[in-house]
């Protein structure tokens, strides 16, 4: 939701900007009133947020039918899409706002004007657009602007889940059917993470690494409720779940927070790396949860970012050395208490 509207606001700005701009440059100078002015940032702002909609669209689950398709003939039905969308927008908008049928001499005037103009701003925006979900808005103008062309230090909270039971999942039901679930379960969690502020740093097999900067006043919820509407999202779509992979997914967490090292790595394909001691402690911390039996763990570092909430269960589970690091860790559980109680009656 809160990308949809950042992305409807930055559209209906482009839109009026780009619809003033538009006539401004393509009409006669003797037709330049403000009703005309704003007729035309109206046309544009119709364009953008229509085209903003197609690309949306195009990056749903809905259009899963078409990912199926080579990427060249997925190219060509977005672009076509793409022109008759913006054609009968185009049109409309024109009969709406000027209150007149179209004549031949719009369509073979202005009409090309407008589709040209509107399709060359496409360019820009879907290459922006599709760079924001490879790599995140935050982690793109940094990387824009080289803040991690050299390794930095960060203060990050650190989230690494992971699918429970893939590897039994891949025996029962076969490889290719666990990579369609994983990639829907993917899908299904992105609104819950981005919602609460998270970037996903990489996909890893059956994982997911989210990350958040630990600002000026880091006591925040926001890490733990990503976690619990997460864990909501599939409650949500159990039944969609077991109607079409017969099972719903459960996942297990560990976050922790510190000193993380950024820094881009790699030449002929280029990504942001992390390094340190906190990123294989979260590893750690996510693999403890198979052994306690519990669904997240966190650290007392992570701990000490929360503000107290008497919704949550904190149970401490002493200190302890993580496989792989000598130093031990104080280590907690975390639920909400509507779950837990939920369990129980459930269980009784």
């Amino acid at each position: 939701m809160r990308r949809s509207v950042t992305l409807t606001i930055v559209l209906a700005i482009t839109g009026l900007l780009g619809g003033g701009l538009f006539r401004y440059i393509f009409n006669d100078p003797s037709e330049a009133s403000v009703a005309n002015y704003l007729r035309s940032c109206t046309h544009g702002v119709a364009l953008a947020l229509v085209m903003g909609s197609v690309h949306l669209y195009f990056s749903s689950r809905s259009s899963a039918w078409v990912r199926r398709w080579p990427f060249v003939v997925e190219l060509l039905i977005r672009s076509i899409t793409m022109a008759v969308v913006l054609a009968i927008t185009a049109i409309a908008m024109e009969v709406i706002l000027y209150d007149h049928r179209i004549e031949f001499g719009w369509i073979a005037g202005d009409f090309p004007k407008i589709m040209g103009f509107s399709l060359g701003l496409s360019v820009p925006f879907s290459t922006a657009y599709e760079l924001t979900r490879m790599t995140g808005g935050r982690t793109l103008l940094h990387v824009l602007l080289g803040r991690y062309r050299r390794p930095i230090r960060e203060q990050r909270v650190l989230l690494f889940l992971d699918l429970v039971g893939s590897t039994s999942l891949a025996e029962a039901m076969g490889e290719l059917r666990v990579q369609e679930l994983l990639t829907r379960f993917f899908f299904d969690i992105d609104e819950a993470i981005v919602s609460h502020g998270g970037e996903v740093h990489a996909y890893v097999g059956d994982e997911v690494i989210v990350t958040w900067p630990v600002n000026a006043s880091p006591s925040s919820r926001r890490y733990l409720d990503c976690v619990f509407a997460i864990d909501d999202r599939l409650a949500e779509l159990a039944d969609d779940y077991r109607w079409e992979f017969g099972t719903v997914p459960a996942f297990r967490a560990g976050m922790h927070a510190g000193t993380v090292v950024i820094s881009e790595c790699g030449d002929s394909r280029r990504q942001l790396a992390y390094f340190g001691d906190t990123v294989n402690v979260t590893a750690r911390l996510q693999q403890h949860c198979k052994v306690v039996g519990r669904a997240l763990l966190v650290s007392g570092e992570l701990l000490r970012l929360l503000p107290e909430d008497a919704n949550v269960i904190i149970e401490p589970l002493g200190s302890t050395r993580l496989r792989g690091r000598a130093a031990p860790i104080e280590i907690f559980a975390v639920a909400r208490r509507e779950a837990a109680t939920a369990r129980r009656q459930a269980s009784s």
